[in-house]
């Protein structure tokens, strides 16, 4: 078992510590749930209450918090403990799962596929005709890769996973357990006898950036003429959708269960809370905000915070749910 004193702690969190405990610390925890060997951390004031009940020898909190650890305990301060945490955790991180041999016995790999230095196939994995992996690639076990497929140096891609053919996925990409790339867009039309509907085939790919992190079971389309398009740096949640021929613009940023219909553009930085639905060909600008659950069918400029469904400025949506609530009020 992994264990820090407060001091070892700090040096790499680099904050200042108020006063002492003496206690090994075993790992994080939420206050309300830490043993008296774990760290816990204060990002807000609204959870100082809770550090009085708790057991956590220590904490992280916000230099602007005043607040005292109490005998042998100890707070590290800093400016941000939401970012302090997350480099705690890397403290933390357990070794990933092992690979006993590089490219396991049952891993099918077509004679035209280029392997890089370093990759290590799994179990049951397929790689594709004219596939390139790059340096440094891992394939968990029954991954799927198919025909012409490019995937850059340093990509991790978890089991499950399939991406179709003549997909270009960047370097340095997480890709979690049984996410679907290059899909068939959902396209259908009418017939002309009315009596079924005729599939509008999609022959274009999917392209995913540099550092790109996609949730288990989300899926991204294939374009219908040319590409959808995941930018640089962009963080997809769970069971997430892109419609064929969607632009994601760089770091973007899609919570769970949120979705792009066909040809949706986001600019750089977009933030698309959970439950948020995109309409087709809809324009959100660079730091466009979406409230979770909202539906957009407008589009929006730069920098815009949007709410409600259908999605308008955030400020208005809220004025109008005050005047909701004195109307239902008013009628009882």
């Amino acid at each position: 078992m992994l264990t820090f004193s407060i001091h070892e702690i700090n040096e790499k969190l680099k904050g200042v510590i108020v006063g002492n405990t003496t206690q090994s610390i075993t790992g994080p925890e939420q206050l309300e749930l830490a043993n008296d060997r774990q760290i816990s951390f204060i990002g807000n004031k609204k959870y100082i209450k809770l550090w009085e009940s708790s057991k956590a020898c220590a904490a992280i909190i916000n230099e602007d918090i005043d607040l005292e650890p109490g005998a042998n305990k100890a707070f590290i301060k800093v400016k941000d403990a939401d970012i302090a945490m997350a480099e705690l955790l890397e403290l933390f991180v357990t070794e990933p799962p092992v690979f006993e041999e590089m490219i396991h016995a049952t891993a099918v790999i077509h004679p035209t596929a280029i392997v890089g230095n370093g990759c290590k196939i799994g179990a049951g994995c397929y790689v594709g005709k004219n596939v390139q992996l790059g340096n440094d690639v891992v394939l968990y076990p029954n991954t799927t890769i198919l025909d012409n497929t490019t995937i850059g140096n340093n990509t991790t891609i978890w089991s499950g996973t399939v991406i179709r053919e003549r997909c270009v996925i960047g370097s340095h990409c997480i890709i979690h357990p049984n996410v679907t790339i290059g899909a068939d867009g959902f396209g259908f039309r009418p017939s002309p006898d009315g009596r079924g509907l005729i599939k509008i085939p999609h022959i274009g790919n999917v392209i995913i950036g540099n550092g790109v992190e996609i949730g288990a079971s989300s899926c991204i389309d294939r374009g219908k003429f040319s590409a959808t398009i995941v930018g640089d740096g962009c963080k997809i949640d769970n069971l997430v959708q892109i419609g064929h021929n969607s632009k994601m613009g760089r770091s973007c940023i899609m919570a769970g269960s949120s979705g792009l219909a066909g040809s949706v553009t986001l600019g750089d930085g977009v933030i698309v809370g959970g439950g948020a639905c995109i309409s087709d060909h809809v324009i959100l600008g660079n730091g466009v905000q979406v409230g979770g659950a909202s539906g957009v069918i407008n589009n929006f400029g730069d920098g815009k915070k949007i709410l409600g469904y259908p999605a308008i400025d955030a400020r208005d949506a809220l004025k109008q749910w005050v005047v909701l609530r004195k109307l239902v009020k008013e009628s009882k």
